[in-house]
């Protein structure tokens, strides 16, 4: 008899990891991920229309390129800036 748990485990689907990030262009990177999926993400749009000072200042390219992947997560200065993994698969961000 398999319990409710078992049942749960089977359904849920796999995490994906960013395994690598590289520079690509301005405020654009190629992400790879775990499962074989690349895909490069432009970060200039949301940068740009964003009105938070603390985002903003990643319209400096030197400040932009100084980003982490840590746990398979990308992230800017200790999570100051992050983006969900679904957003960044699928190479759009709002």
């Amino acid at each position: 008899m398999i319990t409710i748990e078992e049942k749960k485990t089977k359904r849920m689907p796999k995490v994906v990891r960013i395994e690598r990030v590289c520079y690509a262009a301005a405020y654009k990177l190629r992400i790879w991920f775990d499962n074989g999926h690349e895909v490069t993400v432009d970060f200039g749009p949301f940068l740009k229309r964003s009105l938070h000072p603390s985002i903003r200042a990643y319209l400096d390219f030197e400040r932009f390129k100084n980003f982490t992947v840590e746990e398979g997560m990308l992230h800017w200065n200790d999570f100051d800036l992050v983006f969900p993994i679904a957003d960044l698969y699928q190479g759009k961000i709002a």
